[in-house]
């Protein structure tokens, strides 16, 4: 079962100290982050930002991104701009690191490794950051009418498509976003494609706690590891 986390968002602070085992999760409605967060972008982020055919899509995501080059800088001290990114095979991000530099690190007295994974739903993003395990995070938002219980036959298995089948459409509606945001955290902790968390996680046990966000939506974060603390913080500036 999913652990429990905290109902109550709070500001997060300027300086946060992630120790070892720790999960700090971050919340932002991107129509309120400052624009000046674009001005952390390179060229290549800026480049993407504009070849997206809907302008509104394209400013959200300069500011998904920017606010993602302003959290690391102040978990890593290091200027946002300076940050340069990598992706795995199916498109995780993580940081690159220069052949004299020690990898990213989160600062504290241990200076355990730092993960990161970001999700956005329309304005909503959220952002997590792990010491010493691999983490990830999905959002899920309203979306067009679906059959949710073909969609968790193919991707989810045969016994949460029968428990789906059982309740009435709302509900389903519901709790389907809620194993969806669940099962996407998972594949994006593990660094997986579609189709490939489940063979991937067997045995692996990890760590998983559901996030309130209100009425219809839905979030998870995963942990390679068990959280011993987890923070949910506002964004605020």
């Amino acid at each position: 079962m999913p652990a429990t986390a905290p109902d109550v968002w709070v500001p997060g602070p300027l300086r946060p100290l992630l120790a070892d085992g720790a999960v700090h999760v971050w919340r932002a409605d991107l129509t309120a982050v400052a624009q000046e967060l674009e001005e952390l972008l390179c060229e290549e982020e800026r480049a993407r930002a504009g070849r997206m055919v809907n302008a509104r899509d394209g400013a959200l995501w300069s500011r998904s991104r920017g606010l993602l080059r302003a959290l690391l800088g102040r978990y890593v001290q290091r200027d946002p701009r300076s940050l340069r990114f990598t992706a795995g095979e199916h498109g995780k991000p993580a940081l690159v690191h220069d052949a004299d530099e020690s990898p990213a690190r989160a600062p504290s007295s241990r200076s355990p490794e730092l993960s990161f994974n970001m999700s956005h739903s329309g304005q909503l993003a959220l952002y997590a950051f792990s010491a010493g395990g691999a983490v990830g995070v999905d959002l899920e938002g309203a979306r067009r009418p679906i059959d949710e219980v073909a969609i968790a036959a193919r991707a989810l298995g045969a016994a949460e498509a029968r428990r789906l089948q059982a309740l009435d459409p709302a509900t389903r509606r519901r709790e389907f976003l809620r194993a969806w945001a669940r099962h996407e955290a998972e594949l994006k902790c593990l660094g997986v494609g579609i189709g490939g968390a489940r063979a991937e996680a067997g045995g692996r046990g990890l760590w998983m706690a559901e996030l309130e966000l209100g009425p219809g939506v839905a979030a998870a974060v995963a942990a390679e590891r068990p959280a011993r603390e987890l923070r949910c913080w506002d964004w605020r500036g």
